[in-house]
């Protein structure tokens, strides 16, 4: 599928299909099974330059990886040390004041069904059998302006778009997958995380849009402001 947001938009790579599958297919890029402490959020920005990536519950890379991808609830064990003060033998990252405050964090994360497998896609490669979860545009700050003003276009109110704390896979895949399940069509901005931002461009965020909103988006795309004379002269500047 070829997006009429990304031509606006004038982006260089493609938007990203989240895809729920038995298994990976041949090719796709991945973690050994049982490869600790990795992070896929590279491999997120790979998808966006032509490769395919696939996900499991034994090939997620990390603990965080197997919530944000929606595998399975957060090790609370590891993780609340781990996002407050950490331990004598785990430094924390002190993401949050006390752990008190990741507990409460862990609390509100949403849950998914979860799938064998996770695919990560670049759009133009969906065939038409094939049904996303959700669309990830990676984007610097002009695109980024264009989706918030998209996801506004249709709307009567303004808080048609969010940005959460959490993970880098948390706010990119897993929020709008359960946005996507409970048929909302609230987008998320993500990769505000820190150590995810350090495998990724540094001009680079995350804008993720659960497909059935995606699909009116695209539909909005060519008799919006984006075919108008302000944004084309901004994206005249968009390298």
């Amino acid at each position: 599928m070829n997006s009429r947001i990304k031509e606006r938009l004038n982006m260089k790579t493609q938007p990203v299909a989240v895809l729920k599958a038995d298994g990976a297919p041949e090719g796709a890029m991945g973690f050994k099974a049982g490869a600790m402490g990795a992070c896929m959020i590279g491999m997120l920005e790979a998808v966006s330059k032509g490769r395919t990536a696939a996900f499991t519950p034994e090939t997620c890379g990390c603990g965080g990886g197997m919530a944000g991808l929606g595998f399975a609830p957060m090790n609370r064990a590891r993780i609340v040390p781990f996002l407050s003060r950490g331990t004598a033998e785990m430094p924390g990252e002190f993401y949050k004041a006390s752990p008190a405050l990741v507990e409460t964090f862990v609390d509100s994360m949403p849950s998914v069904s979860p799938a064998p497998c996770l695919l990560l896609k670049p759009l133009d490669r969906v065939t038409e059998d094939e049904v996303p979860v959700s669309v990830i545009f990676l984007v610097n700050a002009d695109q980024l302006s264009g989706l918030i003003t998209l996801a506004n276009y249709d709307a009567p109110a303004g808080d048609n778009v969010t940005v959460r704390f959490g993970s880098g896979c948390a706010q990119s895949i897993l929020y709008a997958m359960a946005d996507s399940e409970a048929d909302a069509k609230r987008c998320t901005i993500g990769l505000t995380d820190p150590s995810g931002r350090l495998h990724l461009s540094p001009d680079l965020l995350s804008f993720s849009i659960p497909w059935k909103r995606f699909l009116e988006m695209e539909a909005n795309a060519e008799g919006s402001f984006l075919t108008k004379e302000t944004w084309t002269r901004l994206r005249e500047r968009i390298q």
